[in-house]
């Protein structure tokens, strides 16, 4: 099936489920070469809505009973008409970003302008879904006028950011920040086979060609355009992909430590407190997955200037590092701290 999200993407490609078709893309001598990451706030409230609608993933629960409440007075329904349980999902409703990170205000900027004969396309493909009484009462109303159906979805993606993702951004985009790191430096460590391999379960790298098994066919040659590599972290345990030409090729997996996004943070144990203090402990244990200082300071309810203390503190007897990735810098544990941590756990 072409397309992108949804179909066999965010929706419908659970284990042991049946008819699988295969998802093929294949690389040409540049591609690998051509590989890259990006984060896309754009992405996150678009998969988001997945979840606030199916809600499968019980981790993610103590999030969509906020953001249910958060977005009780809008109506959603002309979205999630378009965003089928499985089905083609319109591209043009969430393309690949243009950068490694760019703002949901520049991303949102690129779906108004939509030209309508490629809305009014993508929609018919995606409304065309003999059976389901959800498209058969939006295709109408959608169709009618393409160029007004663009604005209206790019206003309740919007709405969907402000209202239910945009609050939670600092901790999730340290979450997807750290696992661009880590993926990294795999690559650097491994190569890109190790790289593709480890992305999910179901993924095949062998002799330039990337399979995985799907609801939904997808053969597709790079050419060239490399592939775009997006970590998500309402992907749920599927892969999402497709966007066929002209769009770039994509990638979208499910991110490290997703399960622990809306844990309390951890209390430290009493040894560990005792020793380094309880903030110094709480905000230590923290870095089991890489963040940055705005993360921590968000995940722990702490003013930034506090964590900043802390971290140098950490950083001085050996057991935070850190180094910068892009324009801003993660800290991660050291081997020292690993070996702290598991000294006082043990007693």
């Amino acid at each position: 099936m072409p397309g992108s999200l949804a179909a066999g993407t965010v929706a419908g490609e659970r284990f042991g489920e049946e008819r699988m078709m295969a998802v093929t893309l294949r690389f040409g001598s540049d591609d690998a070469l051509r590989c890259r990451f990006a984060i896309s706030p754009l992405w996150e409230a678009h998969a988001a809505l997945y979840t606030l609608r199916d809600a499968t993933e019980a981790h993610h629960l103590p999030w969509v009973r906020r953001a249910r409440a958060a977005l009780a007075d809008v109506d959603l329904s002309p979205l999630y008409a378009v965003l089928p349980t499985r089905g083609y999902t319109p591209d043009f409703v969430a393309p690949p970003p243009a950068g490694p990170a760019e703002t949901f205000d520049a991303e949102l900027a690129r779906v108004r302008a939509t030209a309508p004969e490629v809305a009014a396309r993508e929609l018919a493909l995606s409304l065309d879904r003999p059976g389901d009484p959800e498209a058969a009462r939006a295709a109408p109303d959608l169709l009618a006028d393409p160029a007004a159906t663009i604005g209206r979805l790019a206003d309740l993606v919007a709405s969907v950011w402000r209202a239910a993702v945009e609050p939670d951004w600092p901790r999730l985009r340290g979450l997807l920040q750290a696992d661009v790191a880590y993926r990294a430096r795999m690559l650097a460590d491994h190569g890109l086979a190790r790289l593709l391999d480890d992305l999910h379960p179901r993924l095949s790298y062998a002799d330039g060609v990337l399979t995985f098994a799907a609801h939904w066919g997808h053969d597709r040659h790079l050419d060239g355009a490399g592939l775009l590599l997006m970590p998500s972290a309402f992907v749920g345990d599927r892969i999402a992909t497709g966007f066929p030409p002209p769009w770039q090729p994509t990638l979208v997996y499910p991110v490290r430590g997703a399960a622990t996004l809306w844990r309390p943070a951890e209390s430290p144990d009493e040894p560990l407190a005792r020793l380094l203090g309880r903030g110094r402990a709480r905000i230590l244990l923290a870095l089991a997955e890489p963040a940055t200082t705005t993360a921590l300071a968000h995940r722990l309810r702490l003013a930034p200037a506090t964590v900043s203390a802390h971290l140098a503190v950490l950083r001085s007897a050996g057991l935070v590092t850190a180094g910068r990735h892009r324009h801003e810098v993660l800290y991660r544990q050291t081997s020292l701290a690993d070996a702290l941590i598991a000294s006082c756990a043990t007693g």
